[in-house]
């Protein structure tokens, strides 16, 4: 199938490019740079030995959308091109509905024009928000925390209507959890532009001597450690959801949520042991307040994932690790470094 893979040069874009091609899928790329660099494309054609269209391009602008489907005519869209980051959302909430809804928008409607009906939508485990009960299924109360909740929540509203007016479209909208890890070749792995957003990044730039310590942010969380817990996934796992998810799209129709978990969860003190068995030396760390928005637990039923895209996780938490210590330690700053 062709697909074309908006944000496709980003972390999870960029090993979703390889799972699909493995397949013997077609792919195109569209992204802005906002968050990636174009070397990620050179290492993906050197790691699969196959071409890729890409166009350089902002998802919101349809000029582009038009040039991109009428170049490449994908039968299938999976949608990462967004914003992600909790705690900026917060500060700058025009910015990110303008990226993560209008994008979704104008994605939609260059579909419409094309004739593309069949599309995967990177969505989030935060339109949850505080849990009613856990693991978190997919029919649990939608109540996002955060603006970049909010506006993974109003995207996928936005394909359900469009699949519900049209009985022909499909809209697969899958709810990630915490992905991390890297590519078993150290090739390609998460690369984040500024200060990391995220724990795993951050412990691994303690690791390799970028940054001096790890802030643990709160410690009297309703948890066995007191720090929080998440659902962690191998990000090869998640990308290979992906494939699994154009598969489904080729003879369902409709919008379908499915988390993208692996039904375990991880405390912060459980991740610094593990990277510390993984990289062999110490991880300092320092006790700071909670931050805002966080929750104390998120967990991950995904026998609907397992059932129906005939998916599950199969990295355990010393891959995810392993994974990420051999792309940091082999690529100190990230692709500006080659």
């Amino acid at each position: 199938m062709r697909v074309l893979v908006t944000g496709g040069a980003g972390y999870i874009g960029s090993h979703t490019l390889l799972e699909l091609m493995a397949q013997g899928h077609e792919v195109c790329v569209l992204d802005n740079y906002s968050n990636a660099v174009p070397e990620v494309l050179t290492r993906v054609r050197a790691l699969s030995n196959g071409a890729i269209m890409d166009f350089a391009g902002d998802v919101r602008d349809p000029a582009m959308l038009d040039q991109v489907m009428q170049a490449f005519q994908p039968e299938a869209v999976i949608h990462f091109a967004g914003l992600k980051a909790v705690g900026e959302s917060t500060e700058k909430p025009l910015y990110y509905y303008d990226v993560n809804v209008g994008g979704t928008l104008a994605l939609l409607h260059a579909m419409e024009r094309a004739g593309c009906k069949r599309l995967i939508f990177s969505s989030s485990a935060t339109v949850y928000g505080e849990p009613v009960y856990l693991p978190y299924d997919e029919a649990h109360p939608t109540n996002p925390t955060s603006v970049y909740g909010q506006s993974k929540l109003m995207a996928e509203r936005i394909l359900t209507d469009w699949a519900a007016a049209f009985p022909d479209r499909t809209a697969v909208l899958l709810r990630y959890f915490n992905p991390v890890g890297a590519h078993a070749s150290a090739q390609i792995g998460e690369d984040p532009k500024d200060i990391p957003n995220n724990l795993m990044p951050f412990i691994a730039q303690v690791a390799v001597g970028k940054r001096d310590f790890l802030q643990i942010f709160g410690d009297d969380y309703d948890t066995p450690d007191g720090t929080g817990q998440r659902d962690y996934i191998h990000v090869v796992d998640l990308a290979r959801a992906h494939v699994a998810a154009v598969t489904y799209a080729e003879g369902a129709t409709g919008a379908r949520p499915f988390n993208i978990g692996t039904g375990q969860s991880y405390s912060v003190r459980d991740m610094v042991a593990a990277f510390e068995r993984a990289c062999g030396k110490p991880i300092p760390t320092k006790q700071a307040p909670r931050r805002a928005g966080d929750i104390a637990a998120m967990q991950a039923d995904a026998s609907r994932a397992a059932a129906e895209l005939n998916w599950a996780a199969s990295h355990d938490l010393d891959d995810m690790t392993a994974s990420t210590w051999a792309w940091q330690s082999k690529n100190p700053d990230g692709y500006k470094g080659a």
